[in-house]
């Protein structure tokens, strides 16, 4: 039977809607391809320009270090998901032979958990008879007020490459674009280093907006970083040159 609240209650909680930012993980997927598909081909589209390579030669390079990159990213964010999913099987099913086998010590952990947050024992008595009546429930309170744990999206190893691999594709084609307009390497380059810069300081700006940082200092972090790697690169290929 599905629990029920006083109709009062259930009518104040009907008209407030209350604005939580839930989009967090494919957020962090996004933030995580988007940083690395602009930062690494601009990094690599810079190193063989100083190098004097050809618009071509840097944008074949470009095109098959995006390709790696978001395969590799891509099957990184799948195993993470995937170990984070099969981390909470492995705890849920510990968790729930204990609550079989010694459920006297797990009720005395609910009791420790609901302590802690200054309900006293005649207070947290009836909720922890309550939870050992209905298992379920209780394995859930457990898996996540002891150990921290949220129930994965099945799906969710899959939409993870697949985000973190689309956004580096999509942050990697942006410094390499200039190299498929300007024939001479040193007018690409100089544009790559313009749009790309705009680019991240644009991506900085919404990774701070939608992770509650302050967007400017997130968007010039961003643009510096990017520049310092592609700075570095450019210089190191013209050092070996010389």
């Amino acid at each position: 039977m599905a629990a029920t609240i006083e109709p009062e209650k259930q009518t104040l909680l009907n008209h407030h809607k209350e604005k939580h930012f839930t989009a967090g993980e494919i957020v962090r997927d996004i933030i995580i391809g988007v940083s690395d598909g602009l930062t690494v081909p601009f990094a690599l589209a810079a190193g063989l320009s100083g190098a004097n390579a050809t618009s071509s030669i840097v944008l074949t390079a470009g095109i098959a270090e995006v390709a790696a990159g978001a395969i590799s990213m891509g099957l990184g964010g799948y195993l993470a998901a995937k170990s984070e999913a099969d981390n909470y099987a492995r705890e849920l099913k510990r968790e729930q032979d204990e609550i079989i086998a010694v459920p006297d010590t797990e009720a005395a952990e609910v009791a420790e958990i609901l302590a802690q947050y200054g309900i006293e024992p005649h207070e947290y008595a009836p909720v922890v008879n309550a939870l050992r009546k209905k298992p379920q429930a209780w394995l859930d309170f457990m898996m996540k007020f002891e150990l921290g744990l949220e129930k994965p999206d099945p799906k969710r190893a899959l939409y993870s490459a697949l985000t973190i691999a689309v956004s580096y594709i999509l942050g990697g084609l942006v410094p390499l674009s200039p190299y498929m307009f300007f024939p001479r390497v040193t007018d690409a380059v100089v544009a790559s280093v313009i749009v790309t810069l705009m680019a991240l300081l644009i991506f900085g700006y919404a990774k701070g907006y939608f992770t509650g940082q302050k967007p400017v200092k997130s968007a010039l972090q961003t643009a510096l970083i990017g520049a310092i790697a592609s700075a570095a690169a450019f210089g190191m290929a013209k050092a070996v040159q010389m």
